[in-house]
């Protein structure tokens, strides 16, 4: 098992939802560490910063996360 921080794309992980409940998935792809921007046009926002990783959830769907939001899956 990966030490905790130690990600790769294809491994297993639990990662941090917006509603405190994890979520098991695989990582798919990885962003590189370079920290992401908003996107702001005037006064509106039009994108949030980037997330280093893309994560394949087991139950359906894409989710993006950083590093911090990941955990080993059990």
């Amino acid at each position: 098992m990966a030490k905790r921080g130690d990600w790769s794309v294809g491994q297993r992980v639990r990662v941090k939802a917006v509603d405190g409940q994890q979520r098991a998935g695989v990582i798919v792809e990885d962003f590189g560490d370079t920290p992401g921007r908003a996107v702001t046009v005037g006064d509106v926002r039009i994108a949030e910063p980037s997330r280093r990783w893309a994560v394949q959830l087991d139950a359906g769907g894409l989710v993006f996360a950083d590093s911090v939001d990941l955990d080993n899956a059990k």
